[in-house]
């Protein structure tokens, strides 16, 4: 099996209570990912965790079922962002965790995120593994019975503990007293840790966000939807607004000004700030072909560098543990400090803008003048299938020549979402009105090859 037919670039994906994203296919994937990590005679354990979507009951005590059907212990912490499982999946020495969430996606879609015990996600080749379990039937006989079944258990200080290990990454001599932060949890898993965590740390807090009903995630609110929280900076005269996606791996800034800064800008400035401190491992950032060219000249300026992976934090994360790199990231807000998490966390990537901003005592909107954005059209278009881009010859044909006529001052991305039925038209280049120009002209001449 060579190909992933179930999941995407993270991890499984799809509208609720459909295929895949139904109860029967979540207790097959708790029976998969209990198979493949129970290694050795001890007992078992995963940890299961959850947003605040409707669906996510029906999607936990299934895949919970699965787990405990194949002899494993399960521990749910309830709503909790994906990183807070992460970081419990290895500190609790559980054999693998999980979190259901669609991340920033409305709430009628669900997802289903695996990561192994020391906390990273699985790989690809495990990822196909528990497919081809799925569909062989290999495992299917396996049935412990009597006191070998597995069983179940709330965790009742799951948020707690989160929210201590994250004030622990920001510096102990440091705190954010005296700002006044405003905080968007999307009405979405950090909807009660992330508020105290900053408000412990010493800042003035206004929450929004912070009311789920199982129905409102991402709605209007969150990273995804920032305007909201342009206007609550400038209404309230704060320093700067976090704002969070549905489970909180991911992070957009708003300045004291009420102006956007997104993920490019703040791996510029955090980059930066590590490459003076002599921190950086070779002087190297990690982002995908989705992040400015501005990133790579902002670091440029420090004798700093990018290197990129595909599309998805998981191969940020990948790159940096195979070649030694400690910071990476995308634009979209999915940032990583890998000595400080081992996936993107949105709180911890705010805690640290918010540390160099204090150590500097510079407002945020100074410490973005190093970072200096290439005009960047993307558009988002839905498609009803996904041909391989090679085969399309005209729109390879009209790509390459945009290419050719943007030289070295552009970049042109085409590519197919993992975790939507959307192809992606990304293009940058010095003239807005032409790269705006040349992205329509794709994007129309995919239309017209492929259809939507």
């Amino acid at each position: 099996m060579s190909e992933r037919k179930l999941f995407g670039t993270d991890g499984v994906r799809g509208v609720a209570n459909e295929h895949p994203m139904t109860a029967e296919v979540a207790l097959k994937l708790g029976r998969a990912i209990a198979y493949i990590s129970k290694r050795g005679p001890h007992r078992h354990r995963i940890v299961i965790g959850k947003d605040t979507r409707i669906s996510g009951y029906m999607l936990e005590f299934a895949i919970a079922s699965g787990v405990c059907s194949f002899g494993v212990d399960v521990t749910l912490t309830g709503p909790v962002p994906t990183p807070a499982i992460a970081f419990l999946t290895r500190t609790l020495r559980a054999d693998a965790g999980i979190m259901i969430s669609a991340s920033h996606n409305p709430f009628y879609d669900n997802g289903i995120k695996f990561f192994g015990a020391d906390g990273f996600k699985l790989a690809d080749d495990i990822e196909l593994e528990m497919e081809s379990l799925l569909s062989s039937g290999e495992i299917d006989a396996i049935r412990p019975t009597a006191t070998e079944v597995g069983k179940t258990r709330k965790m009742e200080d799951s948020r707690g503990r989160y929210v201590q290990y994250v004030k622990t990454t920001f510096d102990p001599k440091l705190g954010l007293d005296g700002l006044k932060l405003v905080v968007d949890c999307a009405n979405g898993a950090a909807y009660r840790v992330a508020p105290s965590i900053f408000e412990e740390l010493g800042a003035e807090v206004i929450a929004v966000g912070t009311h789920p009903d199982g129905k409102n995630i991402n709605d209007g609110v969150g990273a995804v939807h920032p305007e909201r929280l342009q206007k609550l900076v400038e209404k309230h005269g704060a320093h700067a607004g976090i704002a969070l996606d549905g489970d909180a791996d991911r992070l957009i800034v708003v300045d004291e000004k009420g102006k956007v800064v997104d993920g490019d800008a703040v791996m510029a400035i955090c980059g930066r700030d590590l490459i003076n401190k002599g921190a950086l491992p070779h002087k190297t950032v990690v982002s995908t072909v989705m992040s400015n060219i501005g990133l790579e000249r902002s670091l440029a300026e420090v004798g700093g560098k990018v290197v990129r992976t595909q599309v998805g934090d998981r191969y940020v994360v990948e790159a940096m543990k195979q070649s030694g790199y400690a910071f990476g990231g995308e634009q979209s807000g999915h940032l990583i400090f890998l000595e400080r998490s081992s996936t993107g966390d949105g709180c911890v990537a705010a805690l640290a803008l918010l540390e160099v901003a204090v150590r500097a005592q510079k407002p945020i909107s100074e410490l973005a003048r190093c970072f200096e954005t290439v005009p960047q059209v993307l558009i988002n278009l839905p498609v009803s299938k996904k041909p391989p881009m090679n085969e399309l010859t005209k729109v390879s044909a009209l790509i390459r020549k945009v290419e050719g006529e943007l030289g070295a001052d552009g970049r042109v991305l085409v590519r197919y979402s993992g975790t939507e039925n959307k192809a992606r038209v990304m293009v940058e280049g010095p003239d807005p009105d032409k790269t705006q120009q040349y992205a329509e002209d794709i994007a129309d001449a995919l239309r017209a090859e492929i259809g939507t």
